[in-house]
């Protein structure tokens, strides 16, 4: 079980739900990861939504924002990356090609950050932590445990990410299609990035961990959500990626999880 006190700069950190209909995804998300869920108030009528496992938090479920509903955007999980300053993060990100589309900005005395577009397409936010690190608990069963970028461009989107977070790559053998993975400055594996299909948005997908992947993967069903892949055997384990009831995608991981 992987518990966390810190995180190495340029490590993911925490994963995020924006979605259509929060109530609902509590429901669905408890019911299917083990989350205690535990909501504080933001605004006048918004809460942020905590879920945890044996009393570390593991993620969040939050209202999606207006822009994006009214854009038509699908539900999605958000990643976020950590680092030491997220206003130097967005400069860098900037002078590499990449959009911010969210200036560093304080989240009361959690944190600070902000979002930005690869230039590819895909959406990240940086951290920078004060008082809440990210996830105190990883690499388990109902936690996140990888984060997996789909890309039209692996070479050009794992430049792009290597300068900015200072993460190296190295292929993964025998893995059928090229796949990337994403090593931190410690040398510890910290995400993927394969090769997005035709019609596959360029986006970051989210990896919870399982003990039992086909019985998840029939709860999932149950529960009103939908495979969108059969079980795939990859490396040391085994995935299926998922539609929540609102349309947010995530992939559910059984198999060898590191500490």
């Amino acid at each position: 079980m992987g518990e966390r006190a810190r995180y190495t700069p340029g490590t993911f950190s925490w994963v995020e739900l924006a979605t259509t209909d929060q109530e609902a995804a509590k429901r669905f998300y408890g019911d299917l990861l083990g989350w205690e869920m535990t909501d504080s108030p933001v605004s006048e009528g918004v809460v942020y939504t905590m879920g945890a496992i044996a009393g570390r938090y593991v993620g969040a479920i939050s209202p999606q924002p207006s822009r994006q509903r009214e854009a038509g955007a699908p539900p999605m999980w958000n990643s976020y990356v950590t680092v030491e300053s997220a206003d130097e993060a967005l400069e860098q990100a900037r002078q590499l090609g990449g959009t911010v589309h969210a200036p560093a900005f304080d989240v009361f005395s959690a944190g600070r950050m902000g979002v930005i577009q690869d230039p590819q397409g895909a959406y990240l936010m940086v951290w920078e932590p004060r008082e809440h690190i990210g996830a105190g608990l990883v690499n388990t069963h109902g936690a996140l445990c990888w984060n997996e970028l789909a890309t039209p461009d692996m070479e050009a989107s794992a430049n792009f990410h290597s300068r900015l977070f200072g993460w190296t790559t190295e292929p993964l053998e025998g893995s059928g299609p090229a796949y990337l993975v994403i090593k931190n400055h410690n040398g510890r594996d910290n995400g993927g990035i394969r090769q997005a299909a035709s019609t596959e948005p360029c986006y970051w997908l989210v990896y919870f961990g399982v003990d039992d992947l086909e019985a998840a993967v029939e709860r999932v069903q149950e529960l009103g959500g939908t495979a969108i892949t059969d079980v795939i055997a990859m490396g040391s384990g085994r995935f299926a990626a998922m539609q929540d009831p609102q349309g947010a995608v995530f992939a559910l991981y059984a198999g060898r999880f590191d500490d």
